[in-house]
């Protein structure tokens, strides 16, 4: 276990924690993949997230090849809050690892109260300020794009957003895939690809995109447009062969 110089003091109670995880903590989500539970240490209340026991190949790989997900999660969290962008604070990676491999692996940051992510901008286009939050969104992207930052799961539920009066605060989430490089222009409209498929609200993220990076309007929306619909067509045509190929296992 690797804990955070703030969260020394935890250490028993974070063990405990990942020893109990199986029976204790409150579920977030479906559980599908990976599970994240909730439980309270003292005053705090943290996120676990469990990731799924990796098949063999990657047991070996990422025993002694590769850093396993709860590590990258651990080290990209710092770096990012590092770089003075928004991720829940955070505390501690575990690993359990066998002769073969790794077994299980687990993140923990503090759990965080947001109001909405970006999936209900999508969902729900008469959400209050919607046009606002979007821009504000696009921001925090540059942002990242300035920095470096290639958030490869760039997506609508990975992002939650904490309303500040007429300011919103972004947090990224599920931080196990990312790129750190200087990222041209094609790059950084790829990585909207998979945020929406409205094309009312590629238009204004373009328009915010154009203002602050002072690119042409025109070159930032047909490479956006271009790269969400690559996206939403591969996504379509792979929904379509699990369900050609696979039935009711799909659903």
């Amino acid at each position: 276990m690797k804990i955070h110089n703030s969260y020394r003091s935890l250490e028993t109670q974070l063990k405990n924690t990942i020893h109990n995880f199986a029976t204790h903590g409150t579920l977030i989500g479906d559980g599908g993949r990976n599970k994240i539970k909730t439980f309270e240490l003292g005053e705090k209340t943290v996120n676990v997230k469990s990731f799924k026991t990796p098949n063999l190949i990657n047991k070996i790989a990422y025993r002694f090849f590769r850093k396993s997900k709860a590590q990258r999660s651990y080290e990209y969290a710092n770096l990012l809050t590092e770089k003075k962008i928004g991720t829940p604070q955070p505390i501690a990676y575990h690993e359990n690892n066998s002769f073969l491999g790794l077994l299980d692996s687990y993140y923990v940051c503090e759990h965080l109260n947001y109001d909405l992510t970006f999936r209900e901008l999508v969902t729900d286009p008469n959400y209050l300020d919607h046009e606002n939050i979007l821009r504000q969104f696009t921001k925090f992207t540059w942002q990242l794009h300035e920095k470096g930052i290639y958030f490869k799961d760039h997506s609508p539920g990975n992002t939650l957003i904490v309303k500040q009066n007429k300011n919103y605060n972004f947090y990224l989430v599920d931080l196990n895939r990312m790129s750190f490089f200087e990222l041209d222009l094609n790059a950084r409209m790829k990585n909207f690809s998979r945020l929406t498929p409205k094309k009312e609200m590629i238009k204004i993220m373009s328009d915010a995109y154009a203002k602050l990076s002072g690119d042409d309007f025109n070159t930032i929306y047909e490479k956006m447009w271009f790269y969400t619909q690559q996206f939403q067509k591969k996504y379509h045509r792979k929904k379509r062969l699990k369900q050609k190929y696979l039935g009711k296992k799909s659903e």
